[in-house]
Order: structure tokens, then C-alpha cells, then sequence
């Protein structure tokens, strides 16, 4: 009886392997099978996500602030308030909630690479972008985007996708033409993201005109740094302008103090410092140097 129970148990657990195996594949090919229209996606997101504006009328420059894959938490709301006071409106996107991501954990499944990958959050960054372009205190023409984690992922996914024209992964179209998304993209913030095998933004292109800021942890126990800093050099090599600054002694998630009841990852304001005066010289030299272009 306890040889079948082991033979049962060793099946099932080979079962849900293979199952996980194949799912892994899916999403590292971008094949998506339920697709949204753009006005889909837009009514699912838009009444979880939050805009943050300076203090007057506009039109104001935008920031669109993508979180990592445990959802949304504080440290977005800690950077949407420098991207104020930087004289942008904050766009903070929630990909999990809306998608019932938020409850029992199910978060989990993103960060192991089984839901939502960074292609298809690349969607909703697309959404989100022709969403606040169309609005008349936002200034469609610089629209600054910043990731964590997964959301850096996101990030770089959508740049690639711009940049191809190639659909995100569940969206059915472009909610404008990929052209005019990419015109209007401006300084580009990278925290601590994820460069791993599912990653297809290392063979990527960019729109020329991007540039950007990738801030590493030199002790990520999350996110393999020195895949990030190869990543970051081909892409370097293949035409894009990116800054690579890594934080000495910093781990993963440095900026959030909201983690998980079991986590070893703290909130260290040293390196919030470091990084809020890095984001700051980053951004207000991009603003520069693109009306010099």
C-alpha cells in the first residue's frame, strides 16, 4: 500500500512538473490565448490605478510607475511622490488587483513566471500610456516610465515591442499606433529588474530617441545582477542609451518596507537616498538634453 501511495504521489508531483514545464514555455514564447481589446484591458485597469498630480493646471510631463510582481505597495507610492516633485503626474498601474492577483497569495505564481510575464504587462503599459496622452493636463509628448522588479521587466519588454511593432501578449491591438507610443516616451527607470531566462529584452531594440537609468543591487539574492549587467552592456552594444549604476551592499526591494510575512528583504534608506538623487540628476539631464535634440 505505501510503494502505490509513493508511486500515486511521484506521478502526481511529475504531473503538475510537466504542467509547470509546459506553462514556463508558453509564456517564454509570448503565446497568450485570451487577448483583450485595448477599451478590454483599459476598463480592467483604470479603476484600480492611481494619478498623482503637481499642484496647478498642466499640462504637466507624466510618469507611468510599473510595481514588481508581489503587486503594488508603498515604494510606488514613494517614487510617485519624487516623480511630483520632479513636476510630473504619477500614474501608478495596479496589473495584479484587477486580475484577482492580490488575494491568497496568488501574487506568488507572477514572481515564479507562471502568470502575467513581463510581454504581457507590456500591455497594459500600453493602455495606460494612450490613456493619460489623452487627457488634457498630461503633456503626451514625455512620458517617463519606471519599473521595479517585474515592473522593470515590463518595461524593457514594451520598449522591445515598440520598437518591433510586435503586440504584447493578450492584446488584441495597439490602443494607437506603436509609432506615436514610442514618440512620446521619455526618461526610462530601471530598479533591480528581472533578466532571467524568460526575459526577451536582451536581444531587444529600443526606439532610438530612449534614454534610460538601470540601478542594480550589488547583493540581490532576487534578481541575478550580473545577468543584468551583461543585458545591459548588449543592449548598450545595440544602440541604446542606458546609464548602469549599481548599489554597493544593496539587496532586492531595498525601497519597499511592505514585504511578505517571511521575506528577508528590508527597506534600507541609505539606498532609497542614493537612488532618489540618482533618479533625480537622471531625469533632469534627459529633460535637458531632449529639448537640446
Amino acid at each position: 500500500m505505501r510503494k502505490r501511495f509513493v508511486i500515486a504521489a511521484a506521478l502526481v508531483l511529475g504531473v503538475i512538473a510537466a504542467m509547470l514545464g509546459v506553462n514556463t514555455a508558453r509564456n517564454a514564447a509570448g503565446w497568450q490565448p485570451v487577448t483583450q481589446t485595448p477599451a478590454e484591458r483599459l476598463a480592467l485597469l483604470a479603476p484600480r490605478w492611481r494619478l498623482i498630480q503637481p499642484e496647478g493646471a498642466g499640462p504637466f510631463r507624466a510618469a507611468i510607475l510599473m510595481s514588481g510582481c508581489d503587486g503594488v505597495h508603498d515604494n510606488m507610492d514613494l517614487w510617485a511622490r519624487q516623480m511630483v516633485a520632479l513636476g510630473r503626474a504619477a500614474l501608478i498601474v495596479d496589473s495584479h488587483g484587477p486580475r484577482g492577483l492580490d488575494r491568497m497569495q496568488s501574487w506568488r505564481a507572477v514572481c515564479a513566471a507562471q502568470l502575467l510575464t513581463g510581454a504581457e504587462r507590456a500591455g497594459d503599459i500600453a493602455v495606460a500610456q494612450a490613456a493619460l496622452a489623452a487627457m488634457p493636463q498630461i503633456d503626451p509628448r514625455d512620458m517617463l516610465l519606471l519599473g521595479a522588479s517585474h515592473g522593470g521587466w515590463s518595461v524593457m519588454e514594451y520598449l522591445d515591442l515598440l520598437d518591433s511593432g510586435d503586440l504584447p501578449p493578450g492584446l488584441g491591438q495597439w490602443p494607437v499606433p506603436a509609432e506615436r507610443l514610442a514618440a512620446g516616451i521619455g526618461p526610462v527607470v530601471l530598479l533591480y529588474p528581472y533578466c532571467g531566462v524568460i526575459s526577451r529584452a536582451g536581444d531587444a531594440e529600443w526606439p532610438a530617441h530612449v534614454r534610460a537609468l538601470m540601478i542594480l543591487s550589488s547583493e540581490d539574492r532576487i534578481v541575478d545582477t550580473a545577468k543584468c549587467e551583461t543585458m545591459a552592456q548588449g543592449l548598450i552594444a545595440g544602440g541604446a542609451d542606458i546609464r548602469l549604476s549599481v548599489l554597493q551592499g544593496a539587496d532586492h526591494g531595498f525601497d519597499q518596507r511592505e514585504h511578505s510575512v517571511l521575506s528577508s528583504l528590508a527597506y534600507v534608506q541609505d539606498y532609497v537616498d542614493q537612488t532618489a538623487a540618482l533618479i533625480d540628476e537622471f531625469v533632469r539631464g534627459a529633460e535637458v538634453a531632449a529639448a537640446g535634440d
